[in-house]
């Protein structure tokens, strides 16, 4: 076989030179069966989590699985059971299309309360700064739900706010007054970032946010969290305000996310870099924790002229540099529990730092565990954190949080034979060592996207969100797309994972760890489908979907039944996709690959963020920047990143 120049360039790595997959040889098979559940636990008789057997959402559901072999099987019932929709081709399309037999209503929108006692933004003759600290941020996207003693009617809904549109958030629009930012614009555009708890409840077929809950929080650009794992407390985190290394305050950028098992939220911080200005161009060059994360010389937001800590030059006559190590103090996982609202957030740095779009679970009976992560760039790699102890349900969620400090963060290699290897990035293996560069375990998860160049990783087309089947426990990764493919650049050749040159319709992956563990050192993979139009003139552009089409995949959830959710994220506008109409979420069979569109959102928006209750009969998926006037059609206010509730008239389950 003819090797690609990435392949041949993987055998000078230290993971080739020891690899035990060789000539095509395969892992050990992939068992489909099903297995016990690992879920959520409670730290005392108050705490409301769900216990592990009510909680189909966190693992895999136990029990005996029916013999598909015995004399009377029971037939299958079609896993895709609603009517697809057509694409939406109107460009003034401003609300909602669900299938017949659907209702979809407005839920939770940028500006209502979250906290007890905060005025609605729509209410209010003023939106402050303080207001919005105790409001819904702007631009809802992962979400989760965690049930209350394992109701599907009463629960919290857990979410992240991801970005912040200046335009709509300021009446006037933001401003530069003698080079500097209105401090009152930047602490607003600080608490409209982070995360929102709220409590739900459901009366009959209706669902409402309970006003005056314990548990409504928002999370926010200003929030203190405690930084915990191999770099805390490293010269690297160390900043004047911050000595110790070991506080922060804020979290950006949250895309998607993950939980535990134990019941805690997993908020990652996406693109960070922007937040962060080095103005010392020769000292960005040289300081591989700015440059190769993408810090620039400029604050996105300008917020440097108003807070210094936004400023990472390198200050010589300050301890630390004064704010030069800030930006590594953005980057990773940030763990919170929704059922106690007076906890800090716990950054976790064991997981490593990267421009993280998920965190997504994979726990096994036997209380191992494996979280897997994309680094949403171009050319940027597919991760997994393997945590060193396991699960136990009788720990509180502290004790169990503690997991996540320890453990082996692994990049993937994929080979064209359609195996592949996760590369362990542990200080002493792989060449990860002083010598080359790498002083230390702390200073390899500050740069774990150097770490994960020096092992030979592959680099794939935005990796994005990952799924895991909640039975075979197959992990799906959306790669959304990549046009600098072929572009010449080294990093971005094409390869056996990312076949197609200036992939602009993207694809998504699917991987089968060896003896189907999460904890495995190899996998077999293959593409399960390349997204696309089939009209289009350019091969490379066709695709091989199954039914209705669609372009760069994002948002992906697996619900408790099997159905891979897909939700997409492209311009609407562009005459690439001009087939594919509004942005969209639909669901595909796994095994049989077809794939049914069940939602269109209004003008200009991405889809994305998705979960449901454990009876899968309410499902919450979130509409982010809409361009006209969604969902206040009167054209009194500015359009708003909006939760949506979708429901089956019938009270039945949702894609069923």
């Amino acid at each position: 076989m003819n090797e690609t120049k990435q392949v041949k360039d993987l055998l000078d790595t230290p993971i080739a030179r020891r690899r035990f997959l060789s000539g095509g040889a395969t892992v050990a098979a992939v068992s489909f069966l099903g297995g016990g559940v690992m879920s959520s636990c409670g730290k005392d008789d108050d705490d409301k989590r769900n216990p592990p057997e009510d909680n189909p959402d966190l693992g895999l559901g136990g029990g005996e699985q029916p013999d598909p072999t015995g004399p009377n099987p029971t037939p299958k019932e079609p896993l895709l059971g609603f009517n697809r929709i057509d694409p939406v081709l109107d460009e003034t399309f401003d609300w909602m299309a669900v299938p017949e037999g659907y209702n979809a209503q407005v839920f939770f929108s940028w500006g209502d309360p979250v906290v007890a006692g905060a005025p609605s933004m729509l209410e209010s003759t003023q939106h402050t700064a303080a207001d919005q600290e105790k409001q819904a941020g702007q631009n809802h996207d992962g979400m989760h739900y965690f049930p209350i003693d394992g109701s599907s009617e009463h629960g919290l809904l857990v979410m992240n706010h991801e970005y912040i549109n200046q335009w709509s958030l300021h009446p006037a629009g933001d401003t530069l007054v003698n080079g500097v930012r209105p401090q009152e614009e930047v602490l607003k555009e600080l608490a409209a970032h982070g995360v929102s708890v709220l409590e739900v409840k459901k009366n009959g077929k209706d669902w409402s946010i309970v006003s005056d809950s314990k548990y409504g929080r928002r999370i926010h650009g200003q929030t203190k969290m405690m930084i915990t794992g191999p770099a805390a407390g490293t010269d690297a985190l160390k900043t004047v305000a911050d000595p110790e290394g070991r506080t922060v305050y804020g979290t950006y950028n949250n895309c998607a996310m993950g939980y535990t098992p134990w019941g805690t939220y997993l908020a990652c911080e996406e693109n960070f870099q922007g937040y962060f200005g080095n103005k010392d161009e020769t000292d960005f060059e040289s300081r591989r924790e700015h440059k190769r994360y993408g810090i620039g010389t400029k604050n996105r937001y300008d917020w440097d002229t108003v807070m210094e800590r936004f400023d990472a030059t390198p200050k010589a006559n300050l301890d630390h540099q004064g704010y030069v190590n800030e930006p590594n103090r953005f980057g990773w996982v940030v763990e919170i529990d929704p059922f106690d609202p007076k906890s800090d957030p716990v950054k976790r740095t064991a997981m490593g730092r990267l421009v993280r779009e998920c965190a997504t679970p994979s726990v096994m009976d036997d209380g191992k565990m494996a979280f897997y992560m994309g680094d949403d760039s171009r050319g940027e790699y597919i991760y997994k954190f393997v945590p060193k102890g396991t699960y136990d349900p009788k720990k509180s969620s502290k004790e169990n949080g503690a997991l996540l400090d320890e453990g082996t963060l692994y990049v993937a290699v994929f080979y064209e034979d359609g195996t592949g290897e996760w590369a362990a990035l542990e200080h002493g293996k792989n060449g990860l060592t002083a010598l080359n560069g790498f002083r230390d375990q702390a200073d390899i998860v500050i740069n774990a996207r150097s770490a994960a160049d020096h092992v030979g990783a592959t680099p794939m087309d935005r990796p994005e969100w990952v799924a895991i089947h909640p039975e075979s426990k197959d992990v799906y990764v959306t790669l959304t797309n990549n046009s600098r493919r072929g572009n010449g650049d080294a990093r971005q050749t094409v390869n056996a994972a990312n076949p197609r040159e200036a992939n602009l319709h993207g694809h998504i992956v699917k991987i089968a760890e060896a003896n189907n563990r999460a904890d495995a050192v190899s996998f077999e993979w293959d593409i399960f489908l390349m997204a696309g139009d089939p009209s289009a003139e350019n091969e490379t552009l066709k695709g091989d979907i199954k039914g209705d089409i669609f372009s760069s995949p994002d948002g992906l959830y697996f619900d408790q039944d099997g159905r891979l959710w897909i939700q997409t994220d492209y311009s609407d506008s562009s005459d690439n996709n001009v087939n594919f109409g509004l942005n969209q979420m639909l669901a595909s069979d796994p095994e049989t690959k077809e794939v049914r569109r069940f939602f269109v959102g209004p003008k200009g928006c991405e889809v994305t963020g998705i979960t449901k209750t454990p009876d899968g009969t309410s499902m919450f998926i979130n509409v982010q920047h809409p361009k006209l006037h969604f969902p206040d059609r009167s054209g009194k206010n500015p359009p708003r990143s909006s939760t949506i509730l979708i429901q089956k008239d019938d009270g039945g389950i949702v894609g069923a």
